[in-house]
């Protein structure tokens, strides 16, 4: 009986790979979060109709040019996430590093700037549990205590993106991410346009209520 030493070698040494199925699992992921946010959608569809004149009011007290900057910003972050993906399977590591930078950095300025948003609002007691919040109507307390739950939950699933880009920036540096191989990347990219999708609803549902 024959044993070929180096076959057995390359196949201990080889790496299991199954870009199929890590496709699929994120795509269920992604399937899982669309449910999450759609309950709360549907949430604060049924409290607005309910205290439609709170809902009403308590959105004048948002800042609409914060919530259409960060809108940009996100649109923005999701554009260069597209390229990172398309140049990447060109072989063009340096642009898909830099594309990936951009990204990261455009998901940090939109924190600061939800931040800043943040902030006013606490300044000004409206917040849940607030003896501000409190003492204003229903409507009022439901709005912002959607409204800090819904772009909290939001932030938090932005901060796993921006956790996510850092790990694929230092697999691409160690090429192992490459032309050959970007499923990891493009799980990230799917993952970064849930972030973006999610925003397109929560902007309009929020700061444009009427």
């Amino acid at each position: 009986m024959i044993i070929n030493n180096g076959n057995m070698e390359h196949a201990l040494t080889s790496e299991h790979r199954d870009d199929a199925a890590s496709r699929i699992g994120m795509w269920l992921f992604i399937f899982t979060e669309l449910f999450l946010f759609a309950g709360l959608f549907l949430v604060f569809t049924v409290y607005r109709v309910k205290y439609h004149e709170g809902f009403h009011l308590a959105a004048q007290e948002l800042d609409v040019t914060i919530g259409t900057i960060n809108s940009i910003i996100l649109l923005l972050s999701g554009m260069t996430m597209g390229i990172s993906y398309l140049a990447i399977q060109k072989g063009k590591n340096k642009l898909t590093l830099m594309m990936l930078t951009i990204t990261f950095l455009l998901g940090i300025i939109f924190l600061v700037n939800k931040y800043f948003e943040w902030r006013v609002k606490f300044e000004h007691g409206l917040y849940p549990g607030s003896t501000e919040l409190i003492s204003l109507s229903k409507g009022d307390v439901m709005f912002f205590g959607l409204y800090f739950f819904m772009t909290g939950l939001h932030a938090l699933h932005l901060i796993a993106g921006l956790i996510f880009i850092t790990i694929v920036i230092g697999a691409v540096i160690r090429k192992r991410v490459h032309s050959s191989k970007y499923a990891l990347l493009e799980n990230c990219s799917l993952y970064w346009h849930l972030v973006d999708l999610v925003w397109i609803f929560l902007f309009p549902l929020f700061y444009l209520i009427n």
